[in-house]
């Protein structure tokens, strides 16, 4: 059995079978509904529901509320049809540019940045390329059908190696293996691209950039991307971590604010110790950017990071700072340890 999605206010329409979700439906059929996570922790594909039943798999309450739903809205990610429905969503254009593909890829290089960050390269197989947008993530396919999802830190023309930024979270499926067993010349699967964080380019607005941790790779892809069209808009980029050392690649973001057009760089350390010696910027890197930017209603901004930082940014943005809602585009990196906190 299948039912009939219809999306509003595009029209566009799509078919999901018995059991999906309308999220991978509609990936399927290369409609760009928004999505970051996949898994019901980011609230990103969050969208309302105009007609016809849906029941909702496990979730994290923050990204849908049982009030939420009594008021209508849905989250498409975990919401399986039991009849034709019609959703209401803002769909993202240029999702189904690229074709997702399952890919075997093998690694060229593991390069430890930090105490807990190593940046993974990977070699496609030879004549292959894996074309995407700059801020889109790939799913590492692991055993038992689990998966792992990582942005790609580098912009689609410096395609030699894909590099991914891999944080070390003891105990986990994949960082465990990252930093223990991985060596060079391995073999890894993954899926992609995948998600909707991504450079919208139709604009001219002036951008900020917001990352903290390893949420950092998608952005230093957009930052490489809008070197690469040699855009003239106005970016500032804020990048927050508890100590100094967390910004495992400070010496790359302050070489683009001497040479690139238009480029501010703007560190922020949360934690910083006496023995850190540092002069810069402290406190949560999203109150930094409040401080600086009072006024953001003619901005796009672009977060990537920790659920915490992206949901604050996204409400403190837009309620003190008159950011357009629609002009807020993140990925939250949700860990496992995240998703164990999953109801519903």
């Amino acid at each position: 059995m299948s039912f009939q999605v219809t999306v509003q206010p595009s029209g566009h329409q799509f078919v999901c079978d018995e059991g999906e979700t309308v999220l991978n439906a509609a990936i399927r059929a290369g409609v760009g509904l928004p999505y970051g996570c996949k898994n019901g922790a980011c609230g990103s594909c969050r969208g309302k529901l105009l007609g016809g039943s849906v029941t909702h798999g496990p979730h994290q309450e923050r990204a849908l509320t049982a009030k939420d739903e009594e008021s209508g809205f849905s989250l498409f990610c975990c919401a399986k049809p039991h009849s034709d429905i019609t959703i209401e969503a803002r769909e993202v254009a240029g999702v189904g540019e690229f074709p997702i593909k399952k890919v075997p890829v093998r690694v060229a290089k593991l390069d430890k940045v930090a105490d807990d960050v190593i940046i993974l390269s990977l070699q496609l197989p030879a004549n292959d390329r894996l074309q995407y947008k700059a801020g889109q993530y790939v799913e590492f396919m692991l055993r038992d059908g689990k998966r792992r999802s990582y942005s790609m830190a580098n912009a689609p023309h410096k395609d030699e190696h894909l590099t991914l930024h891999i944080r070390h979270m003891p105990g986990g499926l994949f960082t465990d293996q990252v930093f223990t067993t991985l060596k060079e010349r391995d073999i890894l699967r993954f899926e992609g691209p995948l998600g909707t964080f991504f450079l919208r380019e139709d604009s001219e607005k002036p951008i900020v950039l917001l990352a903290s941790g390893t949420g950092f790779a998608p952005i230093k892809a957009i930052i490489e991307q809008l070197e690469h069209a040699k855009s003239q808009r106005p970016v500032t980029l804020y990048w927050g971590g508890r100590r100094p050392q967390d910004l495992y690649m400070n010496a790359l973001c302050e070489e683009w604010a001497r040479n690139l057009p238009n480029f501010r760089y703007v560190p922020v350390v949360s934690n910083a110790q006496p023995e850190d010696n540092w002069s810069g910027r402290n406190g949560f890197v999203h109150q930094a950017v409040i401080a600086d930017f009072p006024d953001l209603s003619q901005h796009q901004v672009y977060a990537c990071g920790a659920p915490v930082v992206v949901d604050s940014a996204q409400r403190d943005f837009v309620a003190q700072c008159k950011l357009p809602a629609e002009e807020f585009y993140a990925d939250s990196f949700t860990s496992e340890a995240d998703l164990a906190n999953a109801v519903g």
